[in-house]
């Protein structure tokens, strides 16, 4: 049924396709006959699948990547697709429009999608006044925090703290995006000495509360190994919770659309199928590399179960959703649920 229903949805512009099918979820969710015929389609819950991890307890390890509920308006909604945890964001301090449309691309025969969407997004600000209003209590959140389009990265440090000290009291983790591609010179900001300035002075504000939050950091998947070799020394260096493995990548290798298809949609990150095996490598790598000492959230190319179990085999303790979501649909986080539950046994 759910492949039918993303062949008509795929005729359609992939961004308004988005706000459609938000919008559907929230009407479902907002009928108690449908919410519940809709939950105990797609809903698992057991108590196996509990995770305890950077001490909080998920109702389960799959979660939904940051990009796909910027504003925080559709977590219960969301929550009805059996997700343990949502990401909100990127959340900036002050509004933005994000890159010029069209900036959302489908690259069908990949699996795959392209973005360039650039921080879209309402501010600090609206984000609270909807995470007020969720009823989801159970939910874990985390909030994906960037700097602002027009922040110099000599100044960012101050857009980082403003989300982090304004969101705090809201959500359960945090996580430090530098990685996304379409922020002009953000990526600048993984280099060792900006990012370990960044993170200690999250560190530092975090330490003031009187119960300091889980920080993450989010990388790209094209970094190097000698890059990644340095992100194990800066997370052992800052202290921060751990890392989210990985971004959009910027690469265009080896994609199964054509190549004239691609360059006529221009700049952007590519998620899906092409990051599936470069993220589970690069969680292999980290796990390996820090003897298992960096608590890990994979996210690219989860689109099946077996993806997921990979990921958690390489050495990760959750996972995210958020192409392989579109492609496969709300069951994609049963299925994963369900292999968990096997295992279990």
């Amino acid at each position: 049924m759910y492949k039918l229903f993303r062949f008509v949805l795929f005729q359609f512009d992939a961004e308004k396709v988005h706000y459609f099918v938000m919008s559907l979820l929230n009407k479902i969710h907002g009928f108690a006959l449908s919410r519940f015929l809709f939950r105990s389609t797609y809903v698992l819950e057991d108590p196996k699948l509990e995770t305890i991890f950077l001490g909080l307890k998920f109702p389960n390890p799959v979660g939904l990547a940051a990009g796909f509920d910027k504003n925080a308006q559709n977590i219960d909604a969301l929550a009805d697709c059996g997700f343990g945890f949502i990401e909100i964001g990127t959340v900036t301090p002050k509004a933005q429009p994000g890159n010029d449309k069209p900036r959302l691309f489908r690259l069908k025969a990949d699996q795959a999608i392209l973005n360039r969407m650039g921080f879209n997004n309402d501010g600090v600000e609206a984000a609270i006044a909807q995470l007020k209003q969720r009823q989801n209590k159970q939910l874990i959140i985390g909030g994906n925090i960037g700097k602002n389009k027009w922040t110099p990265n000599e100044e960012a440090v101050s857009d980082y703290l403003l989300c982090f000290e304004a969101l705090f009291p809201f959500v359960d983790y945090f996580v430090v995006n530098v990685s996304s591609p379409n922020t002009p010179n953000l990526r600048a900001l993984q280099e060792k000495e900006p990012l370990q300035d960044l993170l200690m002075q999250l560190q530092e504000k975090n330490a003031a509360q009187t119960a300091p939050k889980p920080i993450l950091l989010k990388i790209a998947p094209d970094l190097t190994d000698t890059q990644l070799d340095e992100i194990i020394e800066i997370v052992a260096f800052t202290k921060i919770a751990g890392l989210i493995v990985a971004n959009t990548t910027i690469s265009r290798e080896q994609l199964l659309t054509p190549a004239a298809e691609v360059e006529k949609m221009g700049a952007g990150g590519i998620s899906g199928k092409p990051v599936t095996a470069r993220a589970t490598a690069m969680i292999k790598y980290i796990h390996d590399k820090s003897a298992g000492t960096i608590p890990m959230i994979a996210v690219g190319g989860i689109h099946s179960a077996q993806d997921a179990l990979d990921k958690l085999d390489a050495g990760a303790s959750l996972v995210q959703l958020y192409t392989g979501f579109i492609y496969e649909g709300p069951a994609l986080v049963k299925s994963i649920n369900s292999a968990l539950l096997k295992r279990a046994v």
